[in-house]
């Protein structure tokens, strides 16, 4: 029979830590402009680059953790049948974290010993292993760190499965993902659901990022012949599978450097995705049509790969991702509909396949004995007919919550009926009042009372909004002498920024200031000067904000990055200097004090800084290794009296290599 049950999921953990309470706002632009080669056609290039560039107001920054580590609980909910374990993770973004296969002995995924963020989400903090759920903009999804809601459901012949769901803050869109794992299945089915509720279309994007062991007998096989690489240092071209410079790249073990490959699938064939081993056994994931993507992604074996391996995991521990997705890459966006609900349902399980023709060189015999494999297991027109009867179960109420996520969904139902507007929360959620925190408060009491409390400026000012619906709220707020205060200006500014109102954003945050001396205004006003690249200006109103208070690591950070920017290196070495010590030790601020050391030449002591493990390191940065040359550069010049030029920079990067531990390199050492 299958089971659905909460257990205990101990593992050594860093914490995630407090969230920024400093607003991180979008840029100008919408769309990023993405590099292709002649070899890229249209069809591939039409939405390349379409509503992906970087935002995350009003979620937070989670840049609060470190490497330190201990035994944690977490809660985890297991779903299990006579085949296969499910353990998923509710408070960490609901990520399927193990997918055991009973009968062979067998985890079928990467299963993570230890939970280890790092810098690779929307919002900072990511973490490798499992299969994780990202929706919304290109990029780690924004809760792949935080709760959703988990609930149980029941499926057919009264079999329990689980549901996880959200509401999106960042578009406003539902999004909800039924797991179901019908008794003696060998697979486990995942029907998602997302619904955009609004009279305007909005971007979607969706990928599912599946990792599983890196070994150099797993092969990754898909049914196309072609796919766009991506090597991160050049443009996005089509390459012929699975051979390139004589390397078969089926093979990730044999990739020099970190990679992106998304197969260009016929919209004709089937969607799917293996990674099966030197006995043709392993993981292979197939979805309705609607998962038009997919993707391997590597480390690659050189040294930079292998330590951000070991960073996220342990030594010995590696993994790749194969991935499905609604677009052909993850460049890209898609344009859903108003009042549009998409679904489609993806099956993972265990494929045995003749060994010997998962493994021969000719590509296409390969792939398409695997599929016939696929066809075997679970035939194209039965999984549809999957997707059919789970849809109707995605309309059905839970039996009851599990585990709680935020509050937010319910405060935006409050604010619909509030507005006299239909409530537009899916039949499947349940939102009710006990997911409302003390977040939601403040907006609890502007919504039902007409103003926001005031705070004490010394203290963080509370979670964030960016809706139009709120703007209009806290427009009117600020006329009522309860609401006309340094907290709400400061609130309305924020929202005038994200929509790329700098002069309204200025405005605002200078009437908080009037209304009361506080560092997060002269904060965000030093913002607007950065963008309009017044450098000084920025200082200035950065040296204000600290001197105000809160002095805090986040403010320190950027004024000191605002000195070195503005060209004071002197200046930022002294106020680095008088930091209280548990601020002065902090990783980007010892990376920023490095910088301007060797700005003026005064490097005694910055050895210190290539012994330290660093955590907040970002994907693709190369801060640290720049850091080694430039010392070594600098260190010789000194020594030897000689101009650091061009040759003597050849020299220390042929001469000294940087030490392991800070080489996070992804493409070219």
């Amino acid at each position: 029979m299958t089971t659905l049950v909460i257990e205990p999921y101990r593992i050594p953990a860093a914490e995630i830590g407090p969230e920024n309470p400093l607003p991180a706002f979008r840029g100008e632009k919408d769309d990023v402009s993405v590099g292709t080669d002649e070899s890229v056609m249209e069809e591939d290039r039409s939405l390349l680059g379409w509503r992906t560039a970087w935002r995350v107001l009003p979620y937070r920054m989670q840049d609060s953790y470190t490497r330190n580590r201990r035994e944690r609980e977490f809660q985890s909910i297991v779903l299990e049948n006579s085949h296969l374990r499910a353990v998923f993770l509710p408070h960490l973004g609901g990520r399927l974290v193990s997918l055991y296969h009973k009968l062979a002995g067998r985890e079928l995924l990467c299963r993570n010993p230890v939970f280890q963020p790092a810098n690779l989400a929307l919002r900072n903090a990511w973490f490798s292993g499992g299969i994780e759920w990202n929706s919304g903009i290109t990029g780690h999804h924004y809760l792949t760190c935080s709760p959703v809601f988990a609930a149980e459901i029941e499926t057919m012949a009264e079999c329990p499965g689980l549901r996880i769901y959200e509401w999106d803050r960042v578009q406003g869109y539902y999004w909800m993902i039924d797991f179901h794992l019908p008794e003696h299945s060998p697979l486990l089915f995942a029907h998602t659901r997302i619904t955009n509720p609004h009279e305007h279309e909005i971007p979607m994007y969706w990928w599912t990022n599946i990792a599983v062991n890196e070994r150099p007998d797993v092969r990754v096989l898909v049914p196309a012949d072609t796919a766009l690489a991506n090597p991160y240092w050049k443009s996005l071209t089509v390459v012929d599978l699975p051979m390139i410079d004589g390397v078969d790249y089926s093979y990730s073990a044999q990739i020099p450097h970190s990679f992106d490959f998304f197969s260009r699938i016929p919209s004709e064939n089937r969607k799917w995705i293996a990674a099966l081993d030197r006995n043709g056994e392993g993981f292979f994931e197939a979805s309705t049509r609607e998962l038009i993507g997919r993707k391997l992604f590597c480390w690659g074996s050189g040294q930079g790969g292998r330590v951000w391996q070991e960073f996220l995991s342990v030594p010995g521990e590696s993994y790749i991702e194969i991935q499905a997705g609604l677009a052909r890459t993850q460049m890209e966006c898609v344009p859903m509909p108003s009042r549009a609900q998409w679904e489609w349902t993806e099956a993972f399980g265990m494929l045995h396949a003749d060994f010997e023709q998962v493994h021969t060189s000719y590509w296409g015999r390969a792939w398409r004995s695997v599929e016939r494999e696929i066809d075997q297991v679970i035939p194209l027109r039965r999984l549809e007919e999957w997707n059919h009867m789970f849809s109707g179960i995605a309309d059905e109420a839970p039996k009851r919550v599990l585990s709680h996520g935020s509050g937010w969904g319910v405060l935006e139902r409050r604010r619909r009926i509030a507005s006299g507007c239909k409530d537009n929360a899916p039949s499947g959620f349940i939102f009710d009042d006990s997911c409302l925190e003390k977040e939601q408060e403040p907006w609890i009491s502007l919504l039902e009372n007409g103003f926001m409390p005031e705070t004490n400026p010394l203290d963080e000012p509370g979670s964030l909004m960016i809706q139009r619906e709120w703007r209009d709220i806290l427009e009117k707020s600020v006329h009522n002498p309860k609401g006309d205060h340094w907290l709400a200006w400061w609130h309305l500014g924020n929202m005038c920024m994200e929509d790329r109102d700098m002069d309204g954003a200025n405005k605002a945050w200078e009437e908080s200031l009037h209304r009361k001396s506080n560092g997060w205004a002269y904060r965000n006003i030093a913002v607007v000067a950065r963008r309009r690249n017044d450098m000084e200006k920025s200082c200035y109103f950065m040296r204000k904000a600290w001197k105000i208070g809160p002095r805090i690591a986040p403010i320190a950070i950027e004024y000191a990055h605002a000195l070195l920017d503005a060209h004071h290196p002197a200046e930022m070495l002294n106020f680095i200097q008088e930091l209280p010590e548990d601020i002065r030790s902090h990783e980007r601020i010892m990376l920023i004090w490095a910088k301007a050391a060797l700005e003026i030449g005064d490097i005694d002591g910055m050895e210190r800084i290539f012994d330290h493990d660093f955590a907040t390191i970002r994907e693709g940065e190369v801060t640290l290794t720049d850091l080694w040359f430039a010392y070594h550069v600098r260190k010789l010049s000194q020594e030897e009296d000689v101009p650091p030029d061009d040759m003597l920079r050849e020299r220390v990067m042929r001469e000294y290599p940087p030490p392991r531990r800070i080489d996070f390199r992804m493409t070219s050492s």
